[in-house]
């Protein structure tokens, strides 16, 4: 009965069931935000934002098209001219930078040539100052081959002029700078057209063969028969007609009148009377001077070289006293003409020349225009010259009154139309 009542407490009866239920806390829902596509509107939004146009695709295939063609206020000859302007920058840098490594030239060059040839002459001092039975050949030896390197090194000097290089490159670096600031300028406060893209070109080139950059076989002539004036603007192709001019009354179009073409008139006839002759007149006394000291500097060099070459024979001590005073006055010669730098005053005399060629150009092609209305405005015209003389508008009128005062009585003027130099 025992045993029963445990099998039945044991193994439960089959009609009874078990129900177990387990609850599990509900977790919060949460929402996850994907960002969305941005829209065509965004694109376009980003696209014009600081003045970019077009600069994002929104499709795979997209034609890219150039700036120009996409933006009508920036014409072809407005890009053809910021492209000029980077060349002309970079111009500007190159002429520098060259100009002062050619700065460089000059001076190391000159002293190490004056302190080869003192040297060499010390030696050919001391070799005068020897007893006999004493060997000097050393000495003899080393003078010798040190004058003979400063000749070799002064005809290279006077070959190329350093500081007639470095005067080409200060006055290449100063006229990119003035084209590049006309280049800005018209881009600034003018509609430029092809013609202005292409006589910008034009400076450009004649610039660079004004004043040229490499040495070999293009470096400018140093010692030419006579001053030739620099010309760095170029030459106009077409020929003008002068037809006659008649002025029915005083003021005409465009600020021109009968006037101002005389006063114009009267100051190129001061420039070619005073300001052209005089500056051709220094320049060729500056090339004299020049090739006399270029001529001197090596033979006086050779002479010492010569000199040295022959000290202790049968001559005595006067080779030795020879090769002293030869490379001393080389020396002298050397340091005036290259410390002193003659070359840069006979390129400096060039391009004061070349500029009022310039000027003299500028007047006569403008009032060989018969059309005044193709001419620049005659008060601009006049304010300008009158800068690049230094003067004001009333002392350029007063001069063109004496000009023609002097020519009616028929004796010199004794003023320069040019007050800058």
């Amino acid at each position: 009965m025992a045993s029963l009542q445990a099998s039945n407490f044991l193994v439960p009866s089959s009609s009874k069931q078990i129900h177990a239920a387990i609850s599990v806390p509900k977790l919060p829902s949460i929402r996850f935000s994907v960002p969305e596509v941005p829209t065509k509107q965004l694109f376009e939004e980003l696209n014009t934002r600081d003045g970019f146009i077009k600069t994002i695709p929104i499709e795979k295939n997209v034609i890219r098209t150039p700036l120009l063609q996409e933006s009508s206020s920036v014409s072809m000859a407005t890009v053809q001219l910021y492209a000029i302007l980077e060349a002309v920058a970079d111009r500007v840098e190159m002429h520098n930078n060259i100009g002062e490594q050619r700065e460089n030239w000059n001076t190391l060059l000159l002293n190490s040539i004056n302190m080869i040839t003192l040297t060499a002459v010390t030696m050919a001092g001391v070799t005068a100052t020897g007893g006999a039975g004493v060997s000097l050949l050393g000495l003899k030896l080393a003078s010798t081959l040190l004058f003979s390197a400063a000749t070799g090194m002064l005809v290279l000097m006077n070959k190329i002029q350093p500081s007639q290089l470095v005067e080409e490159q200060r006055n290449g670096t100063r006229l990119f700078k003035q084209l590049q600031s006309q280049i800005q300028t018209l881009v600034a406060v003018g509609s430029p057209s092809k013609e202005d893209a292409e006589d910008a070109m034009e400076k450009v080139l004649a610039l660079d063969k004004a004043y040229p950059l490499p040495l070999l076989g293009v470096m400018l002539e140093k010692f030419p028969e006579s001053l030739e004036p620099a010309v760095w603007w170029p030459k106009n192709q077409s020929q003008k007609t002068n037809k006659a001019k008649h002025f029915n009354g005083k003021v005409e179009s465009n600020g021109w009148n009968k006037e101002l073409e005389m006063e114009m008139r009267e100051v190129v006839e001061v420039i070619k009377r005073k300001d052209t002759e005089d500056y051709e007149r220094l320049g060729n006394k500056a090339l004299k001077i020049n090739k006399v000291l270029a001529t001197s500097g090596p033979l006086l060099t050779g002479i010492a070289a010569l000199g040295s070459a022959f000290i202790g024979s049968s001559n005595g001590p006067w080779a030795a006293i020879v090769a002293a005073v030869a490379g001393s006055l080389a020396s002298a010669v050397n340091t005036f003409e290259h410390g002193g730098q003659v070359g840069m005053v006979f390129e400096m005399y060039r391009n004061n020349a070349g500029f009022f060629k310039l000027v003299q150009e500028s007047i006569e092609s403008t009032l060989d225009e018969s059309d005044v209305e193709k001419r620049e405005n005659g008060e601009l015209f006049e304010m300008k010259l009158a800068l690049q003389l230094g003067r004001s508008l009333s002392q350029l009128r007063d001069l063109a009154k004496r000009s023609n005062y002097s020519r009616i009585e028929g004796s010199p003027i004794d003023e320069f139309a040019s007050k800058l130099f």
